[in-house]
């Protein structure tokens, strides 16, 4: 009997995290999913400490999504306190630096790949989030870092990074949206229309399935698919 390799997935109750579990669930993956809320396989923080090595060490994934992360608080910077700037960096690079940190050093079986969800705000900028963006480029940062150390250490595992664009539909595309659509003056609709297609659920999931097959490092994911971010 063949026996199919396990992808666990971070924050797969929400957001993108829906597409990716099925996307995976449908390439024959067993798929397993964390979240803090209900409906989760393992109802969990999952920037907890110990607690990427635990499901490691139980589940042995062959991939693991890091798609967990905070809603930013949207306001501009000067009313923002530390507490809400910071936010994203306690959730998403926590979260980031426990799970690579997980899986160099249990490690992950070789051929096991990482894909960690970052933000296209980490190229640009996103200055009505908080520390959001800043967090989000460091997650690409400590793909990077990882994926470089897995390479040095031969183990023969992967850690890429995923940017996708502001996507509303999911929490922080829709709370986003807002925030750019009232400082723009315009309906949430009319802001939603002049950014043409988003990014769905549905199509993070064939990026990360994409990812897989061609685990280059990093790259930007538009609704039309993924393209190589040098």
């Amino acid at each position: 009997m063949t026996v199919q390799p396990t992808a666990v997935v971070t924050g797969g109750t929400r957001g993108f995290g829906p597409g990716i579990a099925a996307a995976l669930a449908n390439a024959g993956y067993t798929t397993i999913t964390i979240a803090r809320g209900g409906g989760a396989d393992i109802t969990a923080d999952a920037a907890t400490p110990g607690l990427a090595e635990r499901v490691l060490a139980e589940h042995a994934p062959a991939v693991v999504v890091l798609n967990a992360g905070a809603v930013p608080d949207i306001r501009p910077v000067h009313e923002q306190t530390w507490e809400t700037f910071s936010a994203p960096w306690e959730v998403d690079v926590r979260q980031a630096f426990e799970w690579c940190r997980a899986a160099l050093r249990t490690p992950l079986a070789p051929g096991g790949v990482v894909v960690l969800m970052s933000s296209g705000a980490a190229l640009g900028g996103s200055p009505r989030s908080g520390g959001y963006a800043g967090a989000k480029a460091m997650v690409r940062f400590v793909a990077r870092y990882a994926d470089e150390e897995a390479a040095r250490l031969g183990l023969g595992i992967r850690f890429v990074a995923l940017l996708p664009g502001l996507s509303p539909g999911t929490g922080v595309g829709d709370a986003g949206a807002r925030a750019y659509s009232a400082r723009q003056g315009i309906s949430v609709e009319e802001f939603t229309t002049r950014l043409g297609p988003v990014v769905t659920p549905e199509v993070a999931g064939e990026a990360v399935l994409a990812a897989l097959k061609d685990p280059n490092g990093a790259y930007t994911v538009a609704a039309t698919g993924l393209e190589v971010l040098q």
